[in-house]
C-alpha cells in the first residue's frame, strides 16, 4: 500500500574537486532520487541545473502529496500540478499545494513547463510512462519571430510546443528605478561599501551574482590597462564555480589569468563615479587582513571579512528602499534603468546593449527595451554622460 512521505525529498549540491557544482535530488529515505539524477545530469554543472533542480523536486513532493509516482502520472495530472502553481487550468486542482505562497510568475511557469516535459521525456527514453509522450510531444505552426531567431528560419514549417506551458506574455515595459531614486538612495545606505553598490549598479549594469563575485583583480580602473581589451578603465566579470559567499555570474565567457593579468570573460566599462566609490570604500573601509581577494564583504557578524553573498546586498537594497519611501527596491531594477539609458546613447544600436549587458542576442534586447524612445532627452543624464561617447 502506497504512503505519503512529504518532506523527505530535497535539493542537494554537489561540490567537484575542480570547484564546479552541480545539483541534483537526494530523498533521504531512498538516497538520490534516481529519475531526476538521469535528467539533471544532462545539465550538470550548466547554470540551469539548480533551477531545474528546485521546480523539480516541487514537482516531485506534489507527487507524493498527491499519492502518485513518476510512473503512473498522467498529462491530466500534469495539467493539475501546473494549476496548483499557478497556471490558468481548467477543472479542478486537487487538494491545496503551496499554501501560503504565491502562485509561479508567467516565467517560472514557463520554466517549470519545460522541466517536466524534459523530465518525463528522459523518463520514456527508459520505458517508463512511455504513455505521456504522445501528449507531450506536439507541433504548431512557427510564428514570424519563431523564423526570425533562426538562420534558416524561413525554411521551418513547424516548431515543437508544449502543451503545458502557459501562453507567452510579451512584457515591453521592465520594472525599473523610481525618478531619482539613485540620488536618494545614495542619502541613505550607511557604509561606502554599499555606496559602491548603488553607483556599480546604477553605471554598470550589473547583476547582484556579478557585482557579489568581483574580485580585485577583475577590476582594471585606469586607462590603457595591461590586458590591452579595452582603452578606459573597466571591469572584467567571469565565471567561477564554488565561490564561497555562492555568487555566479550568469554569463559563461571564457577568461584566464595570463602573467598575473586578467584576460577575456564580459567586459563591463567603469565611470568615474564607479571609480571614486571603489577608491573610497577600499581605503578606507577595506579589511587589510582579507586574503580572499573579492571585492565586497561582510561588515558585521560573526563573518565579518568574509565575501558578501547577493542575498546580503539585495537585503541592503530592499531595507534602504524602504527607509527612502521608494518601496521594494530590487539590483535588477539598475539594469534595467541601465540598459534603456544605454539604449537611447547608442542612438538605438541593439548589437551595443547586446555586449555591453551580456544578453545572449538582439532579440532578447529587442523584446524587453525597444519601448525606449531614443529621441527623448528626459533618460538619466548620469548614464547618458557616461556613454556619450557611443555617439
Amino acid at each position: 500500500m502506497r504512503t505519503l512521505s512529504v518532506g523527505q525529498l530535497r535539493v542537494q549540491s554537489v561540490r567537484y574537486g575542480d570547484g564546479r557544482v552541480a545539483y541534483t535530488i537526494f530523498d533521504s529515505v531512498r538516497g538520490v532520487h534516481g529519475g531526476a539524477e538521469r535528467y539533471l545530469g544532462g545539465y550538470a554543472c550548466s547554470g540551469s541545473d539548480r533551477t531545474y533542480a528546485y521546480l523539480l523536486v516541487d514537482h516531485l513532493r506534489w507527487l507524493e502529496h498527491e499519492g502518485l509516482t513518476p510512473e503512473d502520472v498522467g498529462f491530466g495530472d500534469l495539467e493539475r500540478y501546473m494549476g496548483a502553481i499557478g497556471a490558468k487550468v481548467a477543472g479542478p486542482y486537487g487538494r491545496p499545494w503551496r499554501v501560503g505562497k504565491r502562485p509561479y510568475g508567467n516565467d517560472a511557469l514557463r520554466g517549470a513547463a519545460a522541466c517536466l516535459k524534459g523530465f518525463y521525456l528522459k523518463q520514456a527514453e527508459l520505458g517508463v510512462n512511455t504513455e505521456l509522450v504522445a501528449s507531450l510531444k506536439l507541433h504548431r505552426m512557427p510564428t514570424q519571430r519563431d523564423r526570425d531567431r533562426s538562420l534558416l528560419g524561413h525554411l521551418q514549417r513547424s516548431m515543437q510546443a508544449n502543451p503545458l506551458a502557459p501562453k507567452s506574455v510579451r512584457r515591453r515595459h521592465k520594472k525599473m528605478l523610481p525618478d531619482g531614486a539613485r540620488a536618494v538612495l545614495l542619502d541613505e545606505v550607511n557604509s561606502l561599501r554599499d555606496r559602491l553598490v548603488v553607483e556599480w549598479l546604477s553605471d554598470g549594469g550589473f547583476r547582484a551574482g556579478e557585482m557579489c563575485g568581483l574580485h580585485l583583480c577583475d577590476l582594471h580602473l585606469r586607462e590603457e590597462a595591461a590586458c590591452g581589451e579595452c582603452r578606459g578603465p573597466h571591469a572584467h566579470v567571469c565565471h567561477r564555480d564554488g565561490l564561497v559567499n555562492g555568487a555566479r555570474a550568469k554569463t559563461k565567457w571564457e577568461w584566464e589569468l595570463r602573467d598575473g593579468v586578467i584576460h577575456g570573460g564580459l567586459i563591463k566599462r567603469v565611470s568615474p563615479a564607479m571609480v571614486h566609490a571603489y577608491f573610497d570604500y577600499l581605503t578606507l573601509e577595506y579589511p587589510r587582513g582579507a586574503s580572499h581577494g573579492m571585492l565586497l564583504v561582510q561588515q558585521h557578524g560573526p563573518g565579518r571579512g568574509l565575501p558578501w553573498a547577493p542575498e546580503g546586498a539585495r537585503k541592503m537594497l530592499r531595507r534602504a528602499g524602504r527607509r527612502a519611501g521608494l518601496g521594494l527596491i530590487k539590483p535588477h531594477m539598475f539594469r534595467h534603468t541601465w540598459a534603456s539609458a544605454v539604449l537611447e546613447a547608442a542612438d538605438g544600436n541593439l548589437a551595443i546593449v547586446r555586449d555591453a549587458g551580456g544578453w545572449a542576442s538582439t532579440e532578447v534586447v529587442d523584446e524587453i527595451y525597444a519601448h525606449v524612445d531614443v529621441n527623448d532627452p528626459v533618460f538619466h543624464d548620469a548614464l547618458l554622460a557616461t556613454w556619450g561617447e557611443l555617439r
